[in-house]
């Protein structure tokens, strides 16, 4: 890595580290702190939601995936596409009906204080797990490519190249601290901004890596060269039942888990959180193909010779990514891809911060220092939990970068990923999507779906794993456990329960008096900060680009072309924001609010 592209990867993270420290102005109180005071715009809550489904571990497994079978990559990431509208038809805008401060209130009301507190600890050891994970992906991304002199104290000696266990502690102490400082705010911005970077450099790497590809080179080359069965829709394991599973945990991952539902909670009203799903969703539509481009052309130009072992396989897929980077990237621009990874890694660590903090402090703390959630305490007594949240946010940042650094105890990535996503997200949070939209189950169905999926989950993977893996039966059993089993449990639970539950009763009380609320409160507006800081972000990006053409022999035109069209854009956005944060609020937002949810 050139010196021009340390440069750039240092003035990105100082950029963001600054972004989020400085947004600490609009911290007042936890509300600020967790849910962004209800004022986030909903293309920003949208842009979050899409980049906390993002890591650096997306490029190491789903670039690997993409690298050894081809065109199913991007059918499995579609899923999460179709799984989001689908949250937007149906889930979002009760979350924001509910009037609630955490999804974990929901819990509360709905399922009763056990059922918070199971739900509290089980997704946290489950979501810092996964984190860990990606943080620690990151790191080996990083550390492969930032060689530093003799006795410099961050060193690794083994390998002349940056410690890993430094490359852990900065990266992951940079998130932790704007996350503990900045709150929601500065994880909604920063997510902005990484979305941007991130599009930016796979955008501008596109038309390279294919240029490379054969003799030809671009797409006719691509598809002329590519191996056989490159693009068939499911290979691998991965068939047509588990991409129906798959769509169908994310669908409850989306709808439900606690850093997505907090999307839907911060925006002004119900209409603005089914927005920011439909763009998740339709970022998600269109993205894998793009992203996904540079390690299917890399299989390619790189393909897997003869005889190699699975072993140098899954070594050679998980670094397609990043040698496919730097094989036509300029300098200057493998620093903005590294930068791209690192922001979608920072996204997710800090989305899973935010939340549990919130959680933790409002939810758990609160009602043991004052024997009442934070949503029912007078402003002083509520501000004064501001600095609890923060040592929540520091405290659970230090415990998930201990687990990065245990990471390779646990195996490889890519079955980390798939068997904690497939195992725990469906018995977890498909009670609560059923407890958001069918008025008879009670806590029951929490502790019947859990117990029973989780017992079964634990002997098929640790009672009888060899068994399955010798039947040949693949990622199918992942499925009808993780999927169908709990599935089947809640309508056997909804069958059984003919009554009302009293806790749908409690949730709805809650919804009922924010619909008094805002009767007589005029609706809050969107907040036009972020717009200013996405534009002020395109024009550092585009002037950047400009600059990186004095350090370039090649692809000059194709940098300063970049580099004005962001000026321009940020130019355009600035206008459009300055122009709508004088407009009044209109009517059909006021309407919104007060009107029932519409699917």
């Amino acid at each position: 890595m050139s010196s021009a592209d340390t440069i750039v990867l240092g003035v990105y993270l100082l950029g963001i580290f600054a972004v989020g420290v400085g947004l600490s102005f609009k911290v007042k109180d936890t509300k600020d702190l967790f849910v962004a005071g209800e004022r986030s715009p909903w293309w920003a809550s949208g842009l979050s939601g899409f980049m906390t489904m993002f890591s650096a571990g997306t490029f190491v497994v789903w670039g690997g995936v993409a690298y050894r079978l081809g065109f199913v990559a991007i059918l499995i990431n579609l899923m999460y596409g179709i799984a989001a509208i689908l949250v937007g038809f149906f889930i979002a805008g009760k979350w924001k009906r509910l009037g609630l401060g955490t999804p974990a209130q929901f819990i509360e009301k709905r399922f009763g204080a056990g059922a918070l507190h199971f739900y509290t600890w089980s997704m946290m050891v489950y979501r810092m797990a996964g984190v860990g994970v990606a943080l620690y992906a990151l790191a080996v991304l990083m550390v492969a490519l930032m060689p530093l002199a003799e006795g410099n104290p961050l060193r690794d000696p083994a390998t002349g190249n940056l410690s890993l266990t430094w490359a852990i502690l900065i990266f992951g102490g940079v998130v932790v601290i704007y996350t503990m400082v900045g709150g929601l705010w500065a994880v909604l911005m920063t997510d902005v901004l990484q979305f941007i970077v991130l599009n930016l450099a796979v955008l501008f790497m596109i038309p390279l890596i294919l240029g490379e590809v054969g003799e030809v080179g671009g797409v006719g080359g691509f598809v002329a060269e590519a191996p056989a069965g490159f693009f068939m829709p499911t290979a691998g394991g991965y068939t047509w039942f588990f991409l129906a599973g798959w769509c169908a945990i994310h669908f409850f991952m989306v709808g439900a888990e606690w850093a997505f539902a907090q999307r839907y909670l911060c925006v002004p009203s119900a209409r603005d959180a089914r927005k920011s799903a439909y763009l998740f969703g339709v970022l998600y539509l269109v993205s894998p193909a793009l992203w996904l481009a540079p390690p299917l052309a890399w299989r390619v130009i790189s393909p897997i010779p003869d005889g190699a072992t699975q072993a140098e396989i899954s070594a050679m897929a998980e670094q397609a990514y990043i040698l496919a980077c730097r094989h036509v990237l300029p300098v200057g621009m493998l620093g903005l891809m590294l930068a791209a990874m690192f922001s979608a890694t920072a996204s997710m660590v800090s989305s899973q911060l935010n939340v549990f903090a919130g959680v933790l402090t409002e939810d758990v703390y609160a009602r043991l220092r004052y024997g009442r959630s934070a949503s029912g305490l007078v402003r002083g007594a509520e501000g004064s939990l501001l600095w609890v949240g923060r040592l929540f946010s520091l405290l659970l940042g230090a415990v998930l970068v201990g687990l990065a650094l245990a990471v390779p105890a646990l195996g490889g990535a890519e079955k980390v990923v798939i068997t904690i996503t497939s195992l725990m997200v469906a018995p977890l949070l498909a009670p609560t999507v059923w407890g958001l939209l069918n008025r008879n189950v009670g806590q029951s169905a929490v502790w019947v779906t859990a117990g029973v999926c989780f017992v079964v989950g634990l002997l098929a993977k640790f009672g009888f794993d060899e068994k399955i893996a010798a039947a040949g039966l693949g990622k199918t059993p992942d499925i009808l456990i993780g999927v169908c089993l709990p599935v089947a449990l809640l309508v056997g639970v909804t069958v059984v329960s003919r009554r009302e539950s009293p806790g749908w009763r409690r949730a709805e009380q809650g919804a009922t008096e924010d619909q008094s609320h805002h009767d007589t409160d005029t609706p809050a507006s969107a907040d036009p900060v972020p717009a200013y800081i996405v534009a002020g972000c395109l024009l550092v990006c585009g002037l950047m680009m400009g600059a990186l053409v004095a350090v370039n022999q090649d692809a000059r035109v194709t940098l300063a072309a970049f580099g004005a069209a962001l000026v321009l854009l940020a130019i355009v956005i600035a206008g459009f924001a300055t122009r709508t944060s004088r407009r009044p609020p209109v009517l059909g937002q006021v309407n919104d609010q007060l009107s029932p949810e519409r699917p």
